[in-house]
C-alpha cells in the first residue's frame, strides 16, 4: 500500500486547483466583457462637415449632439444634426 501524501501537500493541491478555477473564471469574464463591448455600432455622422478653407482635421471627437474637430490653433464645434458650425474655440 503506497504511503498517503502529507496533509500539507494535499492542502497545496487544493489551493492550486482553486487558483486555476479563479484564473479560468477571470479569463472567461474578460473575454465576455470585450465581446459585449466591442461590436458597438458607430455613431451616425452627418453627410458632410465642411471645414473652412485651408484647414485640415487633426482630431475628431463625437459628442451626443455635437462633433468637435481640432484644427490648427482652434477647435470647431459642429451640430450633429445638420453639420452646421456652432462655435469656434481658440487654443492658446
Amino acid at each position: 500500500m503506497p504511503d498517503a501524501p502529507p496533509p500539507e501537500l494535499r492542502f497545496l493541491k487544493i489551493l492550486v486547483g482553486g487558483l486555476a478555477v479563479v484564473m479560468a473564471g477571470g479569463i472567461i469574464t474578460l473575454v465576455a466583457l470585450v465581446a459585449l463591448r466591442l461590436p458597438a455600432p458607430a455613431p451616425p455622422l452627418p453627410d458632410a462637415i465642411t471645414l473652412p478653407d485651408g484647414l485640415s482635421a487633426e482630431a475628431v471627437t463625437l459628442g451626443r449632439d455635437f462633433i468637435a474637430v481640432v484644427v490648427e490653433g482652434e477647435i470647431l464645434i459642429f451640430d450633429r444634426a445638420d453639420g452646421g458650425l456652432r462655435q469656434r474655440v481658440a487654443l492658446d
